[in-house]
């Protein structure tokens, strides 16, 4: 039987509803059968092979952190671990990244230059250059409008609405396929500062600045021999539960799946 392979750790969410819509993206995708592994022990089982067979994987995971006493200390993934997932996309099988694995393995700069992007904690360097930390917005109301005819796309109306967190972060358009944005202004004032929130300071832009940036909101990337699919929807159970969303996401697995490229 076709496997979903899909692995979460590092960052809360809400067990029970994602997990309904894993066993619905597995439904969706013809009965195939869903595999959740949480870290620590999906770095291990994927470093061990878990990753190299699967027909589509689900990045729903933040690892590589350590948050506590108002700090966040972070380290890079095991060989074995990035060695299975470059060996992944060298032998042309996809992946799919949903809403905070953008953040996930700030030690490792391949994540983000696969991804096209990368959610910053802590103030940090992006492509040659200082940037500060990200920025976050729970619970926007916003219109997502389809900007490319794609696979991923197929079936979803031209402009749907989603209630979700929206990230101010680092997104290199010019290494990326758009396929979604949100009608949204993504300025310093509409963001709460990430550094902030991790010191204990939620909802606060004290003394924080960040330039403009990207609306994108869904993106795919060409990684060696594969596809890989980013979207931002995902911070708990009304995205999980949002119909476009969820055919947005079916739609994406299938096609780093192979089904539809």
């Amino acid at each position: 039987m076709a496997e979903l392979l899909v692995l979460s750790g590092g960052h809360p969410y809400e067990a029970e509803p994602f997990e309904e819509l894993i066993h619905w993206a597995a439904a969706a995708l013809g009965g195939w059968q869903a595999r959740h592994l949480i870290h620590p022990e999906a770095e291990a089982a994927v470093a061990a092979g878990a990753a190299d067979e699967a027909e589509a994987l689900l990045f729903y995971d933040m690892a590589g952190y350590a948050f506590g006493e108002g700090k966040v200390a972070s380290r890079p993934p095991s060989d074995g671990f990035m060695a299975a997932i470059q060996r992944r996309f060298a032998a042309g099988r996809g992946a799919v990244a949903m809403h905070h694995a953008l953040a996930g393995w700030a030690e490792w700069p391949e994540w983000a230059d696969m991804l096209g992007g990368r959610f910053f904690y802590q103030p940090g360097a992006w492509q040659g250059h200082d940037v500060p930390d990200s920025g976050y917005r729970h619970d926007v109301r916003y219109a997502a409008e389809v900007v490319a005819a794609h696979p991923v796309t197929a079936g979803i109306p031209a402009i749907f609405e989603v209630t979700d967190e929206l990230y101010l972060c680092q997104i290199d358009e010019g290494a990326v396929y758009p396929l979604v944005r949100a009608q949204h202004a993504f300025t310093r004032d509409n963001f709460y500062s990430a550094a902030r929130a991790v010191a204990g300071e939620m909802f606060s832009r004290d003394g924080w600045n960040h330039p403009d940036g990207s609306n994108l909101v869904a993106w795919w990337k060409q990684v060696e021999a594969a596809p890989l699919v980013y979207l931002q929807f995902g911070d708990g159970p009304d995205t999980y539960a949002n119909p476009h969303v969820r055919q947005i996401l079916a739609n994406a697995l299938r096609f780093t799946a192979g089904e539809q490229r």
